[in-house]
């Protein structure tokens, strides 16, 4: 099974770049292309189940309920969550993280106490709890990866102490693709009676995650990274811990009783979904599920996992590049990040659209790590079980000559 059995399900992959090039999409921790399955899903939710959800007790408006509430279960299966109440549904992870921030942070974390991310967190994993710290009087604490890029159980239980009280860790850099030891993770904060937020934004849609075998305490991902329409995340949470914490986002479907100067809400997850939710987004999810559930997440990691191995190996070869993230390629998920040397990183990515290939360049909304690691920004190719060893060989040939672009300068 190899990217090429999956192309064809894929518009936007099938086409011609504007200079006539194939397009080698390597920008899927930015966003995932979306299969014709997923597009008909939204397109059908349009044609025949368009309605306010949860709402009125008509019979389209019941069966938008259904599309809504079916797709709830379907990502508890998916995540192996214990029920559907787990399921917050939220616009992104981002929002998620603010959620989070605002409705746990806000409530329990309190003076003197600390929170603990690493230094290789998406900025939607760091601003918020610098929020909460300030506003709290906490402190606010990082654990540092090493040489290799990966983050030690030793620089875990260095930081992680008996006064933490939120750990809030990514699972997968989305700037350098390193796997963290999750379990390991989560079972140290525990038994410092922390609570654990894992961002699966670059996890979940790559490999098999089964929260419950984690025990995580919260995990956050985006629908978009994973083949769903954007605007549509997911919230995990356990329940006791959900039953304790305030809304985040007040007005209608919320609510149980509202009075003049006073109000009930409803249970969960209903009371963190206020307002008109993204139905559409969810009949996407659902489609985007169903297909990852057909190839199998253990293949869409291993087909990843050979691109991953194949274009590391290729780089390499060429004097002139910097590979940032660890040498372990066992440890690395869809993602290599690299520089040119005298090539700028906008200017590497421009060059390579010029043959065809789509990769991000700049600081991948983690400025801390890059200002750790002593750069400003990389270009980064991240890869989904769509992609080929075509691909990979676009990329490297679009990469020298780039460095040759350059070569007169130099």
């Amino acid at each position: 099974m190899t990217g090429n059995d999956f192309i064809k399900d894929f518009p936007v992959l099938m086409q011609k770049t504007g200079n006539g090039k194939r397009l080698a999409y390597l920008d899927s921790a930015a966003t995932s292309q979306k299969p014709v399955s997923v597009i008909e899903a939204v397109e059908k939710y349009y044609k025949v189940n368009n309605a306010n959800p949860h709402r009125g007790s008509y019979e389209l408006s019941m069966k938008s309920t259904d599309v809504y509430e079916n797709t709830r279960e379907k990502v508890k299966e998916f995540l192996g969550a214990e029920s559907s109440k787990n399921i917050i549904f939220t616009k992104n992870a981002t929002e998620a993280f603010n959620l989070l921030a605002s409705s746990y942070g806000m409530d329990f974390v309190n003076a003197d106490d600390e929170i603990v991310i690493s230094i290789a967190e998406h900025h939607s994993n760091l601003i918020p709890w610098q929020r909460v710290a300030k506003v709290k009087n906490a402190s606010l604490k990082y654990m540092y990866i090493n040489e290799d890029t990966q983050l030690t159980m030793k620089e875990v239980k260095e930081k992680i102490t008996d006064k933490t009280k939120v750990v809030s860790i990514t699972h997968v850099s989305n700037a350098l693709g390193t796997i963290n030891d999750i379990k390991s993770i989560i079972d140290y904060a525990h038994s410092k009676n922390a609570v654990v937020i894992v961002d699966g934004s670059q996890s979940v849609p790559h490999m098999k995650v089964d929260v419950s075998e984690l025990d995580a305490d919260f995990m956050v991902f985006s629908g978009h990274k994973m083949l769903a329409p954007m605007g549509i995340g997911v919230l995990y949470g356990k329940l006791d811990l959900l039953h304790k914490m305030s809304p985040y986002i007040y007005g209608g479907d919320m609510v149980e009783y509202v009075y003049e100067q006073d109000a009930t809400f409803d249970a969960v997850p209903f009371k963190f979904e206020g307002g008109t939710q993204n139905v559409e987004g969810a009949a996407g999810l659902m489609a985007a599920i169903e297909y990852l559930e057909n190839i199998g997440m253990d293949n869409v990691h291993a087909i990843e996992k050979e691109l991953v191995k194949y274009t590391y190996e290729k780089l390499s070869e060429l004097p002139y590049v910097k590979i940032y993230g660890t040498s372990d390629v066992d440890k690395r998920c869809g993602i290599i990040s690299f520089n040119i040397d005298g090539v700028h990183p906008h200017d590497a990515a421009s060059i390579l659209d010029s043959y065809g290939v789509a990769v991000r360049s700049g600081n991948h909304c983690a400025q801390p790590l890059f200002r750790f690691m002593g750069e400003n920004s990389v270009c980064r190719a991240s890869f989904y079980f769509y992609n080929t060893k075509e691909d990979a060989d676009q990329l490297i040939e679009a990469v020298k000559a780039a460095y040759a672009m350059f070569e007169k300068w130099r």
